[in-house]
């Protein structure tokens, strides 16, 4: 059985865009991005919404390798590597290999993948880790905070979550981002 993992860059003040939908902020740096590819290799299959697929599915097309560093082609090569669910009423199809659209939000079906799969899975996108958190689905939290305060925006956590965390591994990049793991318990 494999766990589902949300994995989200934050904002010290708690969001992953800001209001305008910006998130430039949250690039991994030379010293961050492999640390990401290490954490997201072992997963085989992420899970996202529409908006976070329509961000990532740059990573299918083969040309962003062309002249790009080590740690680039080899977050491309995870990226083709894993199956991809994409959450979404609108997409008619996907735009990357090994990619599937669901069209609704389904516990029993997260479940039954969770269950079925050999390797962990990741979630990605803050309203259908939400909608996974709520369904009481998520196993781990993993958060790379940014020294940096946007003001409003999209939480990384929604509103009206509740649970016991216990601290799993955490780390401190020299850009001041701070990266921490949890393991998701019971409400509180």
């Amino acid at each position: 059985m494999g766990k589902l993992i949300y994995i989200a860059t934050t904002s010290a003040d708690g969001y992953v865009a800001d209001e305008r939908g910006n998130f430039e902020w949250t690039t991994p740096d030379e010293e961050r991005h492999p640390f990401v590819n290490d954490l997201v290799r072992s997963a085989r299959t992420f899970l996202m919404g529409r908006r976070m697929y329509d961000t990532l599915v740059v990573w299918e097309d083969p040309a962003i390798v062309t002249g790009a560093s080590v740690v680039v082609a080899d977050f491309h090569d995870i990226w083709r590597a894993a199956e991809k669910v994409v959450f979404s009423r609108s997409l008619q199809s996907p735009r990357s290999e090994k990619t599937r659209i669901v069209r609704e939000f389904n516990r029993g079906a997260i479940h039954e993948m969770k269950v079925a799969a050999s390797s962990d899975l990741t979630i990605a996108g803050p309203e259908l880790a939400g909608q996974a958190m709520r369904a009481g689905l998520v196993d781990e939290i993993h958060l790379f905070v940014v020294p940096i305060l946007v003001g409003s925006g999209n939480r990384a956590l929604k509103e009206g979550i509740e649970a016991g965390l216990e601290l799993l591994a955490e780390r401190r990049f020299q850009d001041g981002t701070i990266y921490s793991a949890y393991s998701v318990g019971l409400e509180t």
